[in-house]
């Protein structure tokens, strides 16, 4: 019997899979069921569901899992609720379902232990938390960012000067010239207080007295 799309191995980010083929996707009508309740913390609650969900179209012949295999998901989304009337809201919901394990049809016992499902699942959501984390939120700098991610200029980020209306350029030439100029020595018997004609005389008489 010649092995069907479903079975063949694939490949995703260097782990081997089998199954439905990363990318594609279903469309499921659910029947009509009783979702059932229990508060159990201020802001936390559990529930029940439980009911017969249907493929929108049909399956190609001979497609899919066989009769009787069973998948273990956990369900983690986003539920936004809008009270209609009294006894009416309306739901919406998006999120991801993962899947813990799967059960062959074959066989009455699943592909892990429960403890090993439960160390599966606290990794799943741990990488999931970790994506929450990480992926920013519309209008606000990633994490990692920075001075720059909190709208500081580049000139700062990079520790360069910044020019100010209070500061002008003059005084920031002036600055560097102070600071990359070593200043001459005076000649004895002149001292800085001196007018600069009497200066100028000292240092041609030097000059002159250097060439006889």
């Amino acid at each position: 019997m010649t092995r069907s799309s479903y079975d063949q191995v694939k490949e995703f980010e260097g782990k081997r899979y089998t199954g439905m083929r990363v990318g594609r996707s279903h469309k499921w009508r659910y029947d009509a069921g009783e979702w059932s309740e229990r508060k159990v913390t201020p802001d936390r609650w559990e529930f029940r569901y439980a009911v017969v969900k249907r493929r929108a179209g049909r399956a190609p012949e001979g497609s899919g899992a066989p009769l009787g295999t069973a998948y273990h998901w956990y369900i983690v989304a986003d539920q936004v609720v809008t009270k209609l009337d009294a006894n009416s809201y309306m739901t919406e919901m998006v999120g991801h379902k993962l899947k813990v394990a799967h059960r062959r049809a074959e066989r009455s016992s699943w592909s892990a232990s429960e403890q090993a499902k439960r160390k599966h699942l606290a990794k799943l959501l741990r990488e999931l938390a970790s994506d929450l984390e990480s992926t920013p939120v519309d209008g606000e700098p990633a994490p990692g960012d920075g001075a720059r991610g909190r709208g500081t200029s580049p000139e700062r980020a990079t520790h360069k000067p910044v020019r100010t209306a209070a500061t002008p350029a003059s005084a920031h030439r002036t600055s560097r010239a102070a600071q990359g100029t070593r200043q001459r020595p005076l000649r004895r018997g002149l001292s800085r207080s001196a007018p600069a004609p009497a200066r100028a005389r000292a240092r041609r008489g030097s000059r002159t007295a250097s060439l006889r």
